[in-house]
């Protein structure tokens, strides 16, 4: 029997292709269904190693895809919201979660895969409630997901009749090692150990492959997944590298377990889906549910070795930008509102050295266009964010209890000035964007527009840290010194902006560089106006 090629790659590329939309797709409308709540999520109830699993289980089940927990997790640790051993407990629980699509997949309802995605476009497209869309996307992707398989399924039908492929499954049968080397560059191709799983079971259940060979390569594809947390790591921060370093380790030795227990474990799934009366899909999803569970209690009491041990594997230490309030305790609240007071103070103080770190690394990003400044300017504003959520709720609670005069034209003042120094993160940010977007359009600001925007950035950074300095000490000497300089950066500002139309005339810039050079100038003198604010605050002079 001759075997059309063409058709046989068209079909499983194409199956492929709408498998992995649909992952996607049914993950994002879960996510958008819960809520952009994950980061909270995995924040507030990761409390222990054990806690970790199981919230790693829940947020994979959301967004389909182990890969993309570990680098929200990656995230946490950064921010010193996670440890390590935290972490690690959720990558494992991301493992079992990520196996819910070969079980979802082992439910054999190809036939009504097309029913299932004309009823999900049409929650999308003819209803107009936000729920009930995301409701569809999710619909639509879960019928995708037996299209996709059907697809492929097709395609690989007629690799039974392939001499050569009958040979390499014998040999992954004989040599279970080259069955999870295949398991793992697949995976590693395709970059979706849900995709990959998938395929395994439409080759199980064509009698392409049998249970010797098919088991190996589904250890493989647990391994190939870490590739992707491998590589997001490369040039990121320790935590990253560790917490990567730390996924690769937990499947490598599983499979090194598994594969010395194959025979043994073999014969548990057979027994099972003689028990069960499963479905060949089904067996593999149970095959693959029972080794990252196995896996992860095997393992599970190993957490602290192995934090250790990618510690020293990878030495250093982890810079991290806190997200949590390390000042505001409710007891005083109640019990002394002046001293709390005094703690959100102290904290409205290090959000403001947030902001003024922010500047900084969007100045060192401009200069030298290196990401990680980027990448450090924008996690610290989602810090300022968080910081100006909590200290407000806070200063809310204290309202409410009863406070003397001058409490209460501190509270004021507070409350004020906690709201611009958020403002001066949101401009930062702004200019993080302007940059992002000069270089992507590889867009060059000419040598004297970079000196106007050195000279400006070095007076900003300037004047908030003494907006800071001045509220700290309370200090009416240093606010009145903020506002002088700030009428400097308006000037400058009005300057600048007419040197840029001299060299717009002159040919020397580029009408798309001066949008980004005026862009940046007209952010920095917002900044300077915060900063002003908050001196008014200190000089009691604001409404």
């Amino acid at each position: 029997m001759e075997l059309n090629w063409q058709e046989m790659l068209f079909q499983f590329i194409g199956g492929l292709g709408i498998f992995l939309f649909s992952i996607k797709y049914m993950g994002d409308g879960l996510q958008k269904a819960a809520g952009d709540r994950l980061r909270d999520i995995l924040d507030r109830f990761t409390t222990n190693p054990f806690m970790g699993v199981l919230v790693g289980i829940a947020v994979t089940v959301l967004i389909q895809s182990s890969s993309g927990t570990t680098v929200i997790t990656v995230g946490l640790v950064s921010a010193g919201f996670m440890t390590l051993r935290q972490a690690i407990g959720v990558i494992m629980g991301a493992n079992i979660g990520t196996t819910v699509t070969a079980f979802i997949i082992g439910f054999d309802v190809g036939e009504a895969a097309l029913p299932i995605m004309a009823l999900g476009a049409f929650l999308i497209f003819f209803v107009k409630k936000n729920q009930i869309q995301n409701l569809g996307e999710v619909i639509f992707g879960f019928g995708g997901l037996f299209l996709g398989m059907e697809l492929m399924s097709g395609g690989m039908k007629p690799l039974r009749e392939l001499p050569s492929f009958i040979d390499l499954t014998v040999s992954m049968s004989d040599h279970s090692i080259l069955g999870v080397v295949v398991g793992t560059v697949f995976t590693l191709i395709v970059q979706s150990s849900s995709a990959t799983v998938g395929i395994l079971q439409g080759l199980y259940a064509e009698n392409i492959l049998d249970l010797d060979a098919a088991l190996p390569v589904l250890f493989g594809d647990n391994i190939g997944t870490t590739i992707t947390a491998v590589l997001a790591s490369i040039g990121a921060s320790i935590a990253a590298r560790r917490a990567a370093a730390t996924h690769v380790l937990f499947n490598v030795v599983g499979t090194l377990l598994f594969l010395i227990i194959l025979g043994p474990f073999t014969m548990y799934v057979e027994w099972l889906s003689g028990a069960l009366g499963l479905e060949p899909k089904m067996q593999i999803a149970f095959a693959h549910g029972t080794f990252n569970v196995a896996n992860t209690i095997i393992q599970f009491p190993l957490i602290g070795a192995w934090a250790y041990l990618v510690t020293k594997f990878i030495p250093g230490e982890e810079v991290t930008i806190e997200y949590k309030p390390k000042h505001l305790d409710l007891h005083f609240i109640d019990t002394a509102p002046s001293i709390a007071i005094g703690q959100a103070k102290e904290e409205i103080l290090r959000m403001g050295r947030f902001s003024v770190q922010g500047l900084q690394e969007a100045f060192e990003y401009l200069k030298t266009h290196n990401k990680k400044h980027a990448e450090t300017g924008y996690q610290l504003e989602d810090a300022i964010n968080n910081l100006d959520h909590k200290i407000t709720d806070y200063l809310v609670k204290i309202s409410a209890e009863s406070i003397s005069n001058a409490d209460s034209a501190r509270h004021i003042m507070l409350m004020e000035t906690v709201r611009d120094i958020e403002r001066v993160g949101d401009h930062f940010e702004n200019i993080l964007e302007l940059i992002d977007y000069q270089q992507v359009n590889r867009l060059s600001l000419t040598e004297d527009a970079m000196d106007d925007l050195t000279e400006m950035f070095t007076l900003t950074i300037q004047t908030v840290e003494k907006a800071l300095e001045s509220l700290d000490m309370s200090s009416h000497e240093l606010a009145r010194e903020v506002a002088e300089q700030e009428d400097l950066i308006d000037k400058m500002e009005r300057k600048f902006r007419k040197k840029h139309i001299l060299r717009l005339n002159e040919g020397t810039c580029s009408p798309q560089a001066g949008i980004v050079f005026v862009d940046i100038v007209s952010n920095l003198e917002r900044i300077g106006d915060h900063a002003v604010n908050i001196a008014e605050a200190v000089l009691g002079k604001r409404a």
